[in-house]
């Protein structure tokens, strides 16, 4: 973390760190990658869950370092857990491009994933890995260690 400070630093706000991905290798590959974050970001979606139900943990802001790709398939699961539809979760998810300014396809796309927008097949692929895999968002929260009053203390709390 030291490479990559957070810019919250000093704020005067608590800084949890739940990293989605344990070593700093990852398919370069969009299509590969959505589905490699899904199968990766369990444990750090339980994590950030069982922050945001801690007392007085609320507000919070979840991000990465661009905020769009492993931000985005957390944030999908935790809006799935809270019955948003198919539709406005994707919809949420593709803002990323206008608040990135990543509406086109910029020459240095191929430079890293900070630099490409996202897209709606991006995040089906994610989300058809963790329904083909454990049937429900919910399912896979509890498959990664959630346990179901955790979900249930979640959705009292961002319901």
């Amino acid at each position: 973390m030291a490479d990559r400070p957070d810019r919250c630093a000093g704020l005067g706000v608590e800084h949890c760190h739940f990293p989605v991905f344990t070593e700093q290798s990852w398919p370069d590959d969009q299509v590969a990658l959505y589905p490699y974050m899904a199968e990766q970001a369990g444990r750090a979606t339980v994590a950030i869950i069982r922050q945001l139900i801690t007392p007085g943990a609320l507000p919070a802001l979840v991000h990465c370092a661009s905020g769009k790709d492993r931000t985005g398939v957390v944030v999908a699961v935790i809006q799935t857990l809270l019955n948003a539809s198919d539709t406005e979760v994707t919809q949420d998810f593709l803002r990323s491009n206008a608040a990135l300014d990543l509406t086109g396809s910029p020459a240095g796309a191929a430079i890293g994933h900070g630099t490409r927008p996202v897209t709606a097949a991006h995040l089906l692929h994610a989300m058809v890995w963790i329904r083909s895999h454990h049937g429900s968002v919910s399912a896979y929260l509890q498959a990664a260690g959630a346990t179901e009053v955790e979900l249930e203390a979640l959705r009292g709390v961002l319901a």
